[in-house]
């Protein structure tokens, strides 16, 4: 898996200070997409144990507490992505146990197959749906557009 970007420090994408990784990779092709430059899974640089270590680490710093994890994209329900991050988030959860996870997706919680679902027991807060520049509202609170739902999970939604 490819990421396109890493902010250590994020105040945007969710609640508190986090950290935020945009992964490299989208099928959905929404028209209106702010970022499509995260659509090909071979832009950016190469997901490895290192930038793995490198957020582990940063989520542990206490000079700068953080409230947990985003990870955006690109779609880091794809398939191709749920292969590394999967064991990526059970390291977070098992490393970092009082921080949270936000996950950002073009697919519907309805949608999801039973691999993507194998990431749900990790994830915190679910933003789901693809962006549809017709229903685009400014106002909405953590979603472009209206048709996008989030989830706060639990593990008894599973």
């Amino acid at each position: 898996m490819n990421y396109l970007q890493y902010y250590p420090v994020d105040i945007v994408n969710g609640e508190g200070t986090r950290c935020t990784l945009f992964v490299s990779g989208c099928e959905h092709a929404c028209k209106g997409c702010y970022n499509q430059k995260s659509w090909s899974f071979s832009a950016g640089l190469p997901f490895d144990n290192a930038m793995e270590q490198q957020i582990i680490r940063d989520l542990q710093d206490t000079r700068i507490k953080r409230q947990g994890l985003t990870l955006s994209g690109g779609d880091p329900l794809h398939p191709r992505n749920v292969e590394c991050l999967l064991p990526f988030v059970k390291r977070v959860k098992q490393q970092c146990p009082d921080k949270d996870i936000w996950l950002w997706t073009g697919y519907t919680l309805a949608e999801l197959t039973d691999q993507q679902r194998q990431m749900l027991p990790y994830i915190d807060v679910l933003i789901d749906g693809k962006f549809i520049q017709e229903q685009a509202d400014p106002s909405l609170v953590w979603r472009g557009s209206a048709n996008q739902v989030i989830y706060r999970l639990k593990e008894s939604d599973f």
